[in-house]
């Protein structure tokens, strides 16, 4: 049972959840249909930025509602876990992206897509 404080914001965690993944979908492939391009414009950037953000409020919402008690089942937890993990190996092999920002960029953000899809399916499954 959800506590009454939480309500709003699990709901808000469903609903961003779609955001999360259609944002990093869309910005995933648009990098990956600018790959050839040498530099990434800096609305693009700004767009990666954005479509991270979304994924990182989503782990940060997500272990609130964990910590409060509430259980999504373990392969939702998972696929939070992998994303975040996902995330951190961007951020320590951001150097190596600034040879090839909208390919790497655009494949990153499209396997998160595809994690946090994974994520809303199974929600409430454990393994």
């Amino acid at each position: 049972m959800v506590k009454p404080k939480l309500v709003p914001l699990s709901s808000f965690h469903v609903t961003w959840g779609y955001v999360a993944a259609a944002l990093s979908g869309i910005v995933g492939l648009w990098g990956v249909f600018m790959a050839r391009r040498e530099r990434a414009p800096r609305y693009f950037l700004w767009a990666v930025w954005a479509a991270f953000g979304a994924l990182i409020l989503q782990i940060v919402i997500g272990v609130i509602l964990y910590s409060g008690g509430i259980n999504p089942g373990n392969q939702h937890v998972f696929y939070g876990v992998v994303i975040a993990v996902t995330l951190s190996f961007v951020y320590i092999y951001r150097s190596q992206f600034r040879r090839k920002p909208n390919l790497y960029y655009g494949l990153v953000l499209l396997f998160s897509m595809g994690l946090a899809i994974r994520g809303i399916m199974t929600f409430g499954g454990n393994f």
